[in-house]
């Protein structure tokens, strides 16, 4: 009997897994990549007796390979709150799946676990940019403002760390990171106790002050749109920029668009924070797009397609 767990490479994927892991600790094969590689599941080989666990990817991005798990006779564990379509009918599927633009995937396995390491719930609803739920979650903990802004902190560098083209462009891979994150049951002793942490922090905060000087390249009372470099201090600090812009300008969409050195761009889109709806819908437009209602991505926009993007984004918002 394998257990293979599979988890998307930012915050809700890894701190969802280790609520996981920490309530029920077993060795398990890690299939992850970074925050936008969330078709993972062509990666899993099981069968009859294995148990897959698969943490924050759409299952609609990968219903065939679900599918195909399924039919080969392996049991599968599912949380997720993206875009899942139709969700198959299976003796041997376990979905745990809530698309409200509140839910993330860690709160979902905090549910599943009766509250046992909410800390860690908390902190991945902040990195996931769910600020008032991550706030809601957190009130039976009783935690000081302080406490409250270094979870905010921690869940948004675990982010911050995910986003990438490729795995050399982030600072650990998510694996690694995540095994970094495995050996505390309390977020508090790794924020205070892990070197690790300390070097991911100095990242975020040298690449979101080089964000942070940018102007937009696109702005009206509804809508900004900002163009990153192609460099990787841009792609790992794109996601977390836009989650910023959305905070501080909620009655806006935003989306960021990161140069690619083959040409097009890396785009991220967020929703107005105060109507989170739409994002997934406009991404999906686009041949390599996805996401959730609050906050989406295209993988691939070809240079040629930025005027078409442009004004599918206004109309959208």
């Amino acid at each position: 009997m394998a257990f293979i767990d599979v988890f998307n490479g930012d915050a809700d994927g890894i701190c969802a897994l280790h609520q996981l892991r920490l309530a029920e600790p077993v060795e398990s094969r890690l299939v992850t990549g970074v925050k936008r590689d969330i078709s993972l599941l062509k990666q899993v080989e099981a069968g009859g007796g294995d148990q897959v666990t698969v943490l924050d990817i759409s299952l609609d991005k990968n219903r065939d390979d679900l599918l195909r798990l399924l039919d080969a006779g392996a049991r599968v564990r599912y949380f997720d709150h993206h875009f899942a379509g139709e969700i198959p009918q299976h003796d041997l599927l376990d979905a745990h799946i809530d698309t409200d633009a509140n839910a993330c995937s860690s709160l979902l396995v905090n549910q599943y676990l009766d509250g046992k390491y909410l800390p860690w719930a908390v902190t991945a609803a902040f990195g996931d940019n769910l600020f008032v739920a991550a706030t809601t979650a957190a009130a039976p903990l009783g935690l000081s403002t302080e406490q409250l802004e270094e979870l905010k902190l921690l869940g948004t560098c675990i982010n911050y760390n995910g986003y990438g083209a490729t795995l050399d462009d982030l600072i650990f891979t998510p694996a690694a990171l995540y095994r970094l994150i495995s050996g505390y049951a309390d977020p508090f002793d790794f924020i205070h106790n892990e070197a690790g942490y300390q070097q991911l922090l100095a990242g975020y905060n040298s690449d979101f002050e080089k964000a942070a000087s940018l102007m937009p390249a696109y702005a009206d009372d509804s809508h900004a749109l900002y163009i990153l470099p192609d460099e990787k201090w841009a792609r790992r600090v794109s996601g977390i920029y836009a989650n910023d812009l959305a905070q501080n300008f909620a009655d806006r969409a935003h989306a960021i668009l990161t140069e690619k050195e083959q040409g097009g761009y890396l785009v991220s889109v967020r929703a107005p924070l105060n109507n989170k709806a739409g994002a997934d819908a406009l991404c999906r437009q686009f041949e390599t797009g996805g996401g959730r209602a609050a906050a989406a991505g295209i993988n691939h926009l070809p240079a040629e397609q930025f005027d078409l993007f442009l004004d599918t984004f206004k109309k959208s918002f």
